[in-house]
């Protein structure tokens, strides 16, 4: 165990003042709500932790998100993202990652979900081998989720977690027998406006990574990961050297725990267009940490229409159109298991997003067939695994896999996809065919206004028309009506021919609103957020610049700040 005292180069511990309740070390002010179940998490040998942390890599993460910002203006002006000549060594050396720890080895089917209570105990004894407890998309990042989250998985992983629904009269617990846990942290652009750390917010990732790391790496290892340890999935990178900021948090981390190096787990998600052309790159970063990569593709094609905001012959049809049959999307498929399983590590496929369907079992079994179609295709293209968002799905998407599969618990050594060499940048940048209309601009609409009420009142993860709706969904509703608005598309989809206008979308938003007064009831509608979603949503899709992240201007509208408390001693 760590000496409590001091590690690394950090700040003595004596050095440390009282902030809005919690003690805290020199340098931090704690603008969230003083709870006591929090202060067990925000100690001070925690946030010290943490503040070392930030202090370490703030400046790196700001070169990251300006690098971030240079590239988007070269894509505005004409550019087309691309592989990088001046990493082909790193793409074409022979070189792989370290080996898969025995503990994960087999990753055929994974749940994911947010860090509430009553999800952590059902998505840790579902049948899946994997849970992903999410700190990121499927979750409204308010003081009370974030704080509640890192206690729930701190019970998690010391095995004491419990829940008792009062509705309906039951305790959950967890089974002897569980999926492992990774954690998604928040990406690198995200802040913490409820910790200061020298003045400024903390890192939102660092935050979650920090916490959940200090309280739980020991307990972890030991009855998790079998000496290996914590595992966790990374999002929304865009460029390697994202992904060698990660690689040195954790080899911090590991210092400061005195653990083997390789110790901590992750695999990044390939959810955004440039980052399918530094694959290579990205694993190569990570390779002593590395656990694969995924097709995180709800986000991916959100990248796609922000990444060409500025390219009017690259609008994308009705969203419900572009699946992963489209060539750009099968292709950064297809890329990504040749790259993976080239590296000796994981390639795992994407969501199904669709929830059972209790009313209608012609409906339901619609809904399963499409799943267990999108799965076969996953399986037989060489995945080793793949998502669900519904333990109801979990038994679906287990059969496949293991059908397909038989006893092996991957196909890394199996399903090399040496053919996926031959794709070129234009293979992924394919546009995407297929018709726009005004039922795709009406469910934009429609889901995106939801979702963002929901987020707005603390859910994150959010049941939409039998599917489970993450801010992913959300966005691509936004940049695709912001497009579609921008130059004036025709909408050939249903015969109307009509163009989208500021008049057009507004009628479209007054009926929609009107629709989702009727679907919720008049005593939900009243209570929710629907209106203030409404105007940021509709602010977002017609201003004249696009904003990066929908969730990155709504933070606004959750940051609570508490008065600081005198003293709490």
């Amino acid at each position: 165990m760590m000496d409590l005292g001091t590690y690394g180069n950090s700040t003595p511990m004596a050095e440390k003042g009282v902030t809005g309740g919690y003690d805290v070390p020199e340098g931090v002010d704690i603008r969230g709500r003083y709870d006591e179940e929090f202060a067990k998490i925000l100690t001070v040998d925690a946030l010290q932790f943490v503040v070392d942390l930030q202090r370490e890599f703030r400046n790196h993460v700001k070169y990251a998100l300006e690098c971030r910002r240079e590239a988007k203006r070269r894509h505005n002006e004409g550019a087309v993202p691309g592989f990088d000549p001046a990493t082909r060594c790193v793409r074409e050396g022979e070189w792989t990652c370290a080996p898969v720890p025995p503990s994960v080895v087999d990753r055929r089917v994974e749940i994911t979900g947010p860090v509430e209570r009553k999800m952590i105990i059902n998505a840790l004894n579902s049948g899946a081998k994997v849970f992903m407890a999410d700190f990121e998309d499927a979750l409204s990042p308010s003081w009370e989720n974030l704080m509640r989250g890192q206690v729930n998985l701190k019970d998690a992983v010391d095995g004491t977690i419990s829940f008792h629904d009062k509705a309906r009269n039951r305790v959950y617990k967890l089974n002897d027998q569980t999926a492992k846990l990774f954690v998604r942290p928040r990406g690198w652009h995200l802040p913490e406006a409820h910790i200061l750390i020298d003045g400024e917010p903390a890192t939102g990732c660092l935050v979650d990574f920090g916490l959940y790391f200090y309280h739980s790496y020991a307990a972890f290892r030991r009855t998790q990961g079998a000496g290996f340890g914590p595992f966790f999935y990374l999002p929304k990178m865009e460029h390697s050297r994202e992904a060698k900021i990660w690689n040195s948090v954790f080899e911090r981390a590991e210092k400061m725990a005195g653990i083997e190096r390789g110790s901590i787990r992750g695999t990044v998600l390939i959810e955004t267009l440039p980052a399918v052309f530094q694959m290579d790159e990205i694993l190569y970063e990570l390779r002593d940490h590395s656990v694969g990569l995924n097709c995180g593709r709800w986000d991916y094609i959100f990248s796609y229409v922000k990444t060409f905001q500025a390219h009017p012959d690259r609008l994308l049809p009705d969203r419900v159109l572009v699946g992963m049959t489209q060539h750009f999307m099968k292709s950064y498929s297809e890329l990504l298991i040749r790259t993976c399983h080239r590296r000796r590590a994981h390639a795992m496929g994407g969501m199904a997003a669709q929830i059972p369907i209790r009313n209608d079992a012609a409906a339901n079994e619609a809904a399963l067939d499409l799943v267990k179609k999108d799965k076969l295709r996953e399986v037989k293209a060489g995945h080793d695994g793949t998502w669900a968002a519904h333990p109801g799905l979990i038994p679906v998407c287990m059969e496949v896999f293991t059908n397909n599969m038989g006893n092996a618990p991957n196909q890394i050594q199996t399903m090399k996809r040496e053919d996926a060499a031959a794709l070129t940048e234009d293979d992924l940048l394919q546009r995407p065919r297929g018709v726009r209309s005004m039922e795709g601009l009406r469910l934009n609409t429609r889901v995106g206004i939801q979702y963002l009420a929901a987020w707005l009142t603390g859910s994150g993860s959010v049941p939409l028309y039998n599917l489970m709706e993450d801010a992913a969904t959300a966005e691509i509703s936004r940049v695709q009506n912001w497009q579609w608005l921008k130059y004036g598309v025709e909408l050939d989809g249903d015969g109307l021919g009509v163009k989208v206008t500021k008049e057009l979308f507004g009628r479209v938003v007054e009926e929609e609103m009107a629709r989702i007064e009727g679907e919720v009831g008049k005593e939900k509608f009243k209570k929710g957020m629907y209106k203030e979603a409404c105007k940021i949503f509709t602010r977002q899709c017609t201003a004249p610049t696009l904003d990066d992240f929908l969730t990155l201007d709504a933070y606004n509208h959750i940051v609570i700040h508490h008065p600081k408390r005198s003293s709490r001693l």
